[in-house]
C-alpha cells in the first residue's frame, strides 16, 4: 500500500490563504485611511472656503458702507450723548468667550434693568428674552433694530475670526448657563451674523425652534448653503418681520 504525505501541499494553500488575508487587510486599511484623508480634506477645504467667504464679504461690506457706519454712530450719539457702540461678552465656538460689537440701541443701564423685566419675557422657556415695546430701547434703537442695523459692527467680529457670516446667533453667558446638553450643539461651529431662524421669523421663533434650525444648519452646512442664506437675509431684514 502506497502512502502519500500531503502536508506540504496543504501547507502551501495555508500560506497562500494567510497572504491573501494579509493583503485584504492592507487593502481595507488603505481604503479606510484614504476615506479618512478625503473626509479631512473636505473638512479643511470647507473651512477654508467658509473663512475666505467671511474675509472677502466682511472687507467688502466694511469698505462699501463705512459712510453708513459714521452716520449711524452720529445718530446714536446725538440721542443721549452716550457711546455709539456697545460691547458685550458672548459665547463662541466650543464655549470660548469673545467681545461682540453692536451699535448701542438701549439705554446705558439696560443690563441692570433686565432682571426686573424677566417676568415679562415673551419667550416662555426663559433662555432667550423677547419683550414687545421693551422700555430700555431708545428711539433711534427701535429703528436700528427693526432693520438689524445695530448688528452691522459685527462685521468686525467676522473679520477678526470670532464669528462667521453664517452660523447660529451668538448667545450670552447667561443664556448658555441655561442650556440643556442637547442645546450645546449650537456651540459646535462659529456663531454667525445670520442663520436659518433669522430668515424664518427672527425673534418670533422661540428658543427650542431656534435650536432645531441651528442644528439643521450645522448638519447641512456648506459653501453654497451659506451663499443662499446670505441672499435670503436681505429681504428678511428689509421686511423687518420678527425684529425686537
Amino acid at each position: 500500500m502506497n502512502h502519500y504525505i500531503l502536508t506540504p501541499y496543504f501547507e502551501g494553500f495555508r500560506h497562500i490563504a494567510v497572504a491573501r488575508a494579509a493583503l485584504g487587510r492592507r487593502w481595507l486599511n488603505g481604503r479606510v485611511r484614504l476615506r479618512r484623508c478625503a473626509a479631512r480634506w473636505r473638512s479643511h477645504s470647507g473651512q477654508a472656503s467658509k473663512r475666505a467667504l467671511d474675509i472677502v464679504g466682511s472687507v467688502l461690506f466694511l469698505l462699501a458702507f463705512s459712510p453708513l457706519f459714521l452716520l449711524l454712530a452720529m445718530l446714536v450719539k446725538l440721542e443721549d450723548r452716550g457711546p455709539a457702540f456697545f460691547r458685550q461678552t458672548r459665547v463662541g465656538r466650543f464655549g470660548r468667550p469673545f467681545l461682540l460689537y453692536k451699535f448701542r440701541s438701549m439705554r446705558l443701564n439696560a443690563d441692570a434693568e433686565l432682571q426686573a423685566l424677566l417676568a415679562r419675557n415673551q419667550h416662555g422657556e426663559g433662555v432667550t428674552f423677547k419683550m414687545k415695546n421693551d422700555p430700555r430701547i431708545t428711539r433711534v434703537g427701535k429703528w436700528l433694530r427693526r432693520f438689524s442695523l445695530d448688528e452691522l459692527p459685527q462685521f468686525f467680529n467676522v473679520l477678526r475670526g470670532d464669528m462667521s457670516l453664517v452660523g447660529p446667533r451668538p448667545a450670552t453667558p447667561r443664556e448658555v448657563a441655561l442650556y440643556a446638553l442637547a442645546d450645546r450643539r449650537r456651540l459646535a461651529v462659529k456663531p454667525g451674523l445670520t442663520c436659518f431662524w433669522q430668515v424664518s421669523g427672527r425673534s418670533n421663533i422661540d428658543f427650542s425652534g431656534q435650536v432645531r434650525l441651528d442644528v439643521l444648519y450645522i448638519e447641512t452646512a456648506g459653501f453654497w448653503a451659506d451663499l443662499k442664506l446670505l441672499l435670503q437675509t436681505v429681504p428678511a431684514v428689509v421686511s423687518g418681520k420678527g425684529a425686537t
